[in-house]
């Protein structure tokens, strides 16, 4: 998790600074991948979707993508739903993840709330995990899918 940059800034910045900080550098391990969207420049260890391809899952409809790189794109697009999953589960816990609002917090304070948040419902999964709420993101997720 890297907090702190604008939400103006675009993702390919904020990848290319993680990778090149030189104190809390992002690697990729031998063998790993990232799963990253068709918005960044192909790269060793991030895995993008093909272009030219159907990308999202709502575009295969009934039919079952008919060969390898649609069948590519089809899972690359399951495996992203599972971090708007995560997304959705955050804003929807912490209500001021997702609120559009102005916060009244300072930067550097709003910089911290992220990861405090992140690490809140790391531990509350561990120990009272809300199911409701998971079941609740997954069918928005999937009507925002029709």
């Amino acid at each position: 998790m890297l907090s702190g940059w604008e939400g103006s800034a675009s993702d390919s910045r904020v990848l290319n600074s993680a990778l090149e900080n030189r104190i809390d550098r992002l690697e990729v391990s031998n063998g790993k991948h990232y799963l990253v969207d068709s918005g960044y420049q192909l790269r060793h260890g991030f895995l993008t979707p093909y272009r030219k391809t159907r990308y999202h899952l709502k575009e295969y409809g009934v039919l079952a993508p008919q060969n390898a790189r649609k069948i590519f794109d089809h899972r690359h697009s399951s495996l992203r739903n599972a971090t708007e999953r995560a997304f959705g589960v955050l804003k929807k816990k912490f209500a001021m993840l997702g609120s559009g609002n102005e916060s009244f917090y300072s930067v550097r304070t709003q910089v911290d709330i992220v990861p405090a948040a992140c690490i809140l419902h790391n531990y509350l999964m561990g120990v009272d995990p809300d199911l409701e709420l998971i079941e609740k993101v997954d069918r928005e997720l999937l009507s925002s899918n029709e």
